[in-house]
């Protein structure tokens, strides 16, 4: 009896071995750190704080709002060092970089330190939101290469759990600290870099077999992710109806955190099926008998030349779909092609409920393409043309039409970015996509600046002047320019939205060059290297049989 125990003792630690061990904990890890990565989104929560404590004005708020905009978007180092390093390098790299960024700002808010130049500040908070790509290149990149053959529905619940995040630190911010604005600062320091630090060990690449029930499994993830995001919907709806207590806010908070663990019945149920697989093999009631496998290498052309120069490589590019090096992707048609539609899409969308876009889009998206072999950038186009109709809403100021026109711009910003992160990664390959990962998120803060701010903002304030000469007024220097009336951001919207469908037209080109790539079996390659390394551990099992015979 006491052997059994402790045999069954025995099993039950290599289980939990396995488990933690293995590439479903790893993926339900970085949900777990791209939860609470979104500290670059809170800025509008504490920055009146900065403002009170400093004294600064509105011109310079805007200032340190473009620094950590510029952070948050400025990723590429950390893809070139993911590139090179295993992703906790770059993990723990963004743990230190976030908890430096917003702790020296609470010290600052807080009168710890002295008051510090406005470059310091900037500085500051450019780390603090720069911290960011760090931790999303490590998270998501790896768990993208870990299931290559369901990318699009990865990238779209990781990019949803980054989305929710902003409203997930805020539960907690204010069931633990109430509404102290100078408390949220020190949460957004710590509590990022806890969870990163927590999950780091288990973020990994890892070379495993995907499984038939992978997208099952995955869909079984998306579900707990939906489920969440209604619930926290539904607290954000009831905190603009009522106001909650503390205790109100710790009952909240406990549920959600867990909808947010409750995904890890589905790497325990997935775990589990390995594991009685492996059960099988190695306690069925015969020896396993040797199979006569014949693994077939993939056909590698090796050429005798001298390797050819790296800047005469760079304008000649493989076939769509295979390992890019970072130069020939980045000096690509289809690379300048997504650059181009997204800085026109991105650039005037607006984040209102972009998470829903992000989680669906994703899920949608790789549907069509494995089911009915639609290109994927076909989807980018219909997406930048539906942000067409939001931005004429409002232009026109269509009554109501504001309340349909951020649902609809909202949506469409949100699932711009899995599609955008996804066909990177489909047309240029996964041996690079930490570093063209970041490339892609450059676009959006050079659309924002030149259509948000040289566009709409030089335009709000020519009409503003014309309302003010109008009333006979004359600006003050320093006095805030106020506009009143939808005839403020019509040309705005007019320019934005004829941009939006130059860039959906941009697109189609895309379309275009790679109907082919996607009419074939994009994810065909990833499967024949599942069997080959499937192969290759019936072959393993095979000589553990012999052996194990030879020694009876």
């Amino acid at each position: 009896m006491v052997l059994s125990e402790q045999h069954s003792w025995r099993k039950s630690e290599v289980f939990t071995f396995q488990v933690l061990t293995g590439r479903w904990f790893m993926v339900f890890s970085s949900f777990m750190i791209m939860s609470v990565s979104g500290a670059s989104y809170m800025f509008a929560l504490y920055s009146r704080e900065i403002k009170l404590v400093l004294g600064y004005d509105q011109s310079t708020l805007n200032l340190l709002s473009f620094f950590k905009d510029l952070g948050s978007n400025i990723g590429i180092l950390s893809g070139l060092i993911n590139e090179v390093t295993p992703p906790c390098v770059v993990l723990t790299i963004g743990g230190v970089l976030n908890f430096f960024g917003y702790f020296m700002i609470w010290l600052v808010v807080t009168k710890k330190i002295a008051m510090p130049q406005v470059w310091n500040m900037c500085l500051y908070i450019f780390i603090g939101a720069n911290s960011h790509c760090s931790t999303n290149t490590g998270a998501l990149v790896t768990s993208v290469k870990n299931f290559p053959g369901s990318r699009g529905i990865v990238i779209g619940i990781l990019s949803g759990y980054l989305g929710l995040s902003a409203a997930i630190i805020t539960q907690i911010y204010y069931a633990f600290y109430g509404n102290d604005s100078k408390s949220l600062i020190l949460l957004m320091a710590w509590l990022p870099t806890t969870i990163t630090f927590v999950f780091l060990p288990v973020i990994r690449h890892r070379r495993s077999i995907q499984q038939p029930s992978d997208s099952k499994a995955l869909y079984n993830f998306l579900y707990f992710t939906l489920v969440l995001a209604g619930f926290l919907m539904i607290i954000i709806i009831v905190e603009k109806c009522v106001t909650l207590t503390q205790n109100e806010y710790y009952v909240t908070v406990s549920v959600m955190l867990l909808l947010l663990i409750l995904p890890l019945v589905v790497v325990i149920v997935e775990e589990h099926k390995i594991w009685k697989r492996k059960q099988e093999n190695m306690y069925g009631e015969d020896p396993p008998k040797p199979l006569n496998v014949t693994t077939e290498k993939p056909n590698l052309v090796i050429s005798t030349q001298k390797q050819v120069s790296l800047w005469k490589n760079m304008f000649k590019p493989p076939s769509i779909g295979e390992d890019h090096t970072i130069f020939q992707a980045l000096f690509s048609l289809e690379m300048v092609i997504i650059f181009l539609a997204t800085i026109c899409g991105l650039g005037g969308t607006l984040t209102v409920v972009n998470n829903l876009g992000k989680i669906v889009q994703g899920v949608v998206s790789e549907i069509i393409i494995t089911k009915f072999k639609v290109p994927r950038p076909l989807m980018l186009t219909l997406i930048l043309s539906l942000s067409c109709v939001g931005h004429l809403l409002i232009a026109f100021n269509v009554p109501n039409g504001l309340y349909v026109a951020s649902i609809i711009i909202g949506f469409c910003f949100g699932a711009n970015w899995p599609i955008l992160f996804s066909i990177i990664s489909e047309l240029f390959g996964l041996k690079y996509y930490s570093t063209l990962y970041n490339v892609g998120s450059i676009a959006s803060p050079i659309g924002s600046y030149l259509l948000n701010v040289k566009v709409a903002g030089n335009l709000y304030d020519r009409e503003a002047r014309k309302q003010m000469a109008a009333l006979g007024l004359k600006r003050k220097p320093g006095e805030e320019l106020n506009c009143n009336g939808g005839e403020c951001y019509r040309m705005a919207f007019i320019i934005i939205t004829a941009v939006s469908f130059f860039g959906a037209l941009v697109s189609l080109i895309l379309v275009l060059r790679t109907r082919e790539f996607y009419r074939n079996d994009i994810y065909k390659k990833f499967r024949e290297e599942a069997r080959i390394a499937e192969n290759e551990m019936t072959e393993t099992q095979n000589r553990n049989g012999e052996s194990a015979a030879n020694e009876d």
